[in-house]
């Protein structure tokens, strides 16, 4: 049989591209929300409708524009904590490393508008309690959350990497934050915020054998040569130490530096930006399929967020108990409803037990209802705004519960792997 041979691209963008702004300060405002809501409950708040204040009392859905000197940030809330919200953006955006007007935007004098309203009762109603309890189905405490929205949610692993990425988004995150690391340490101090990555990797028989092709855009000072300083500087300071951590070879790859020839306005003042407009960046790179709804300024209640933290779990845990080289899970949702209307078992022909034998495992081992995997996942915590950026999947940090490989022996003996 021949070999199948083929080319695969992701990209990915730095903290200052506009979209990512956005996501980046949606998830800044809901951290807050979640922080403060949790200090009055510590407090012992009480209001005086008589609700007590309570972590999981916070219902988020929170939306960001900007353009050209202005942000405006709106949404759907439902908290007792009053957050300064103009202030929580403008930190956002210091911290990104707008802070002069000649970068295309300046967080002190920045337009800030808020357009907040409460959360629809009506959405409400099914979370609070949901349909099985109302319909009195089960007295699981657990089946009390019904989802936050209806949709479907995948999650995807493969045995490309040692994070179990595939291998072009994961080079791509990995470049862009390079690229922010070398920007914000001084190294380059030419750079500026703004900043895309795109990397092509050449597969054999659906295994990567090499990186073809290697594409950095990044914002810079005027009268940069890109040429004679920006494109052996980011060979040199960005991709060489990125290759080498990963024990990767990319002398034979092309590498495409800035191909326009100027990027000197850039950030809002070069493109609108909108929350949830880099959904395939924040996942798989287009290698796993998505559902579809983002997940910046939404609590863990919406299902679009936690519900696919959890297929990215249950996924990883199945690569990592060696019961497939690659696996995509769809899970799918009814608004106000605790429990999965299906669950989708896909491995590509790579399972080295039948996939019944994988789907009952999973049933077995993972509880896929909104309130288990908040519980599970420990998810009514401020940890979101560092998902923002530079992926939600694929990153050793201990907040990312959903990265956990620690189900993967349970799995792997349900799934009668060793019999």
């Amino acid at each position: 049989m021949s070999e199948r041979e083929y080319v695969f691209t992701s990209e990915s963008v730095t903290e200052g591209h506009p979209d990512k702004m956005c996501d980046q300060i949606s998830d800044a405002v809901l951290d807050a929300i979640i922080a403060r809501e949790a200090a009055l409950s510590e407090e012992g708040f009480v209001s005086p409708a008589g609700v007590r204040a309570a972590p999981d009392y916070v219902r988020v859905a929170c939306e960001t524009l900007t353009t050209t000197g202005l942000i405006v940030v709106a949404g759907e809330v439902r908290t007792h904590a009053y957050v300064d919200i103009p202030a929580t953006v403008r930190k956002v955006v210091e911290e990104i490393g707008y802070t002069r007007a000649k970068y295309g935007f300046d967080y002190e004098t920045c337009g800030v508008v808020t357009a907040i309203h409460e959360q629809s009762p009506d959405i409400a109603m099914g979370v609070d309690e949901s349909f099985e309890v109302q319909h009195g189905m089960n007295g699981d405490p657990i089946d009390l959350i019904g989802a936050g929205d209806q949709g479907m949610m995948f999650g995807y692993a493969c045995n490309e990497t040692s994070h179990l990425m595939p291998m072009p988004i994961y080079l791509a995150h990995r470049l862009a934050e390079r690229l922010t690391a070398v920007r914000k340490a001084g190294v380059l101090d030419y750079l500026r915020p703004d900043g895309k990555t795109q990397v092509t990797v050449r597969y054999v028989d659906h295994k990567p054998v090499a990186v073809d092709k290697i594409l950095l855009a990044t914002q810079h000072a005027d009268g940069v040569d890109i040429e004679e300083l920006l494109r052996p500087d980011l060979i040199e300071h960005v991709i060489k130490p990125v290759f080498d951590l990963e024990g990767l070879d990319f002398e034979d790859a092309d590498i495409y530096i800035n191909p326009t020839g100027r990027f000197v306005i850039g950030g809002p003042m070069g493109d609108t930006g909108l929350t949830g407009r880099k959904i395939i960046v924040d996942t798989y790179g287009g290698m796993g399929r998505h559902g579809g709804g983002a997940f910046s300024g939404k609590d863990c209640t919406k299902v679009d967020r936690s519900a696919t933290y959890a297929a990215r779990w249950v996924a990883k845990n199945v690569v990592a108990a060696g019961l497939a080289d690659r696996c995509e899970i769809e899970l799918a949702y009814a608004i106000g409803v605790a429990h999965p209307l299906s669950i989708l078992v896909e491995t590509f022909g790579t399972e080295v037990v039948p996939v019944q034998q994988i789907e009952g495992a999973i049933s077995e081992v993972f509880d896929l209802r909104p309130g288990a995997i908040i519980r599970d996942l420990d998810l009514r915590r401020p940890i979101y705004r560092k998902t923002a950026a530079y992926g939600h999947f694929g990153r050793a940090d201990k907040d990312f519960t959903w990265e956990r490989t620690d189900r993967a022996d349970a799995l792997a003996e349900a799934a009668g792997l060793n019999d």
